[in-house]
């Protein structure tokens, strides 16, 4: 592994951060989540066409720049430093790499363009707040997480008119013509609900998580629905509602899907069960470079945090003098400053690994603790530090310690990841809880091993 930088991967954090600095301080991040859309729209444009900050790890072919997931992290820090409201990690985070892995060439070309322009903004919506799970980060997505049997999450059913035949029946379900394939006229259609979906209130393209097949045939799959029309209305059928946030730089809404109109992501029409895996396993790759953006991102965060903190303690006076000046307080700052680090360090190989460095089991989970745990103790600190000014909510110190508290509800909790990560690595005996020896280390990268203290 290279650990410099390139001259174009500089310029990238360079510039971001320019622009950053000019045009989203904390009053300006205050203002933003204050609107309706719940982030400031002209430097979102600024930002796409400038930038190109959403297609920076699209390929070239749909308007993207072509990079990859180092780069998206390294533009994620930045964004982090800021605590840009935005709707990035919704966009190219989460649902672009799924178009991209799943969508055939019609559906690429569709909606891929607008996304890398930031013409349009698209997002994850997954059922019963089970993000993590979805990506796999806290535990295996094979399951029943977006709506077990008949009832409960979203389900999808095709839609059907047939002469003298039936109407909402899943394919491979057996018909009175023997048929159950896709017919003209048909279509997708979902129903139920997601909580905690984030930017789902302004998102024009939902990539929805949904169960079908019924309890004989049961399967989770990925469908695209289009939230707003040529005319600006909202789908049929769909209703969304912005929900509050403890972090309101992280706009949440729930989805509502009443017999919506969907398209099937993914090149077989009829969702058969290869579909099923191909889904788990494009979310898994997904889940692999959204930790490490988001890991990146709390580090930004952390780094900021940290630093704002530093200039604070030089000025503050007490006893005739700096409070940077007591042993204590350094001691207290060079252990966050070395948590940073770290932090840091782990971000890059896991964005690093997710780009096909070296794909080690739960890296990108690790590296994601780490950071949202360092970011926790920061938080905490500045608002320690910063005294009776610190606490009030008012101050920007508030941004950072709310980000951290929600990252961690949103992705965590940080003892489910790790535990998931030695899981995949093999570290530890099946139902004892103790490890398995030389055959479990073996199985483990010294990445991993190091992280858990193996």
């Amino acid at each position: 592994m290279d650990a410099a930088f390139t001259e174009e991967q500089d310029e990238i954090r360079r510039t971001l951060r320019a622009l950053l600095d000019k045009r989203c301080g904390p009053d300006e991040v205050r203002a933003a989540v204050r609107t309706p859309a719940g982030y400031d729209e002209a430097l979102w444009r600024q930002l796409a066409g400038q930038l190109g900050l959403p297609g920076l790890a699209l390929p070239t072919a749909y308007g993207g720049a072509g990079c990859g997931p180092t780069e998206l992290a390294l533009a994620c820090e930045e964004t982090g430093r800021a605590v840009l409201p935005a709707p990035l990690i919704g966009t190219a985070v989460l649902a672009a790499p799924l178009i991209l892995a799943l969508g055939g060439e019609r559906r690429r070309a569709a909606l891929l363009p607008a996304l890398a322009a930031g013409e349009s903004t698209a997002t994850l919506v997954v059922p019963g707040g089970q993000l993590a799970t979805a990506l796999a980060l806290t535990g295996p997505n094979d399951g029943d997480w977006a709506g077990g049997g008949r009832a409960g999450g979203i389900q999808a059913r095709f839609s059907q008119e047939r002469d003298g035949g039936t109407r909402g029946q899943s394919p491979g379900e057996s018909s009175p013509n023997g048929g159950g394939g896709r017919r003209a006229g048909g279509a997708w259609r979902l129903y139920g609900e997601a909580g905690q979906v984030l930017d789902g209130h302004t998102a024009d393209v939902l990539v929805v998580a949904a169960h079908t097949g019924g309890f004989a045939r049961s399967r989770t799959l990925l469908f695209t629905v289009r939230a707003t029309g040529p005319d600006g209305k909202e789908a049929p059928g769909l209703l969304r509602t912005r929900q509050t946030a403890m972090d309101e730089t992280r706009p949440q809404a729930r989805i509502e899907l009443r017999e919506v109109e969907a398209e099937l992501l993914g090149e077989d029409p009829s969702g058969g069960d290869g579909a099923a895996d191909a889904v788990a396993a494009a979310l898994a790759a997904t889940g692999a470079t959204a930790a490490a953006c988001l890991a990146a991102e709390a580090v930004g965060a952390a780094d900021a945090a940290l630093s704002r903190t530093v200039g604070y303690v030089k000025e503050r006076t007490q006893f005739g003098r700096p409070i940077g000046s007591f042993q204590a307080v350094q001691h207290r700052l060079a252990d966050l400053y070395v948590a940073v680090q770290a932090a840091r360090s782990a971000a890059y190989y896991a964005a690093w690994a997710a780009g096909g460095g070296r794909p080690e089991p739960g890296v990108g989970a690790l590296a994601l603790a780490q950071a949202l745990e360092t970011l926790r103790a920061v938080a905490a600190e500045a608002v320690q530090l910063h005294g009776g000014l610190g606490f009030t909510w008012e101050h920007a110190a508030h941004l950072y310690f709310k980000r951290a508290a929600c990252d961690e509800l949103l992705l965590g909790p940080v003892h489910r990841l790790r535990a998931r990560a030695a899981e995949q690595a093999g570290l530890f005996g099946a139902g004892n809880g103790t490890a398995t020896g030389v055959g479990a280390d073996a199985l483990a990268g010294p990445a991993v091993r190091a992280a858990v203290g193996a």
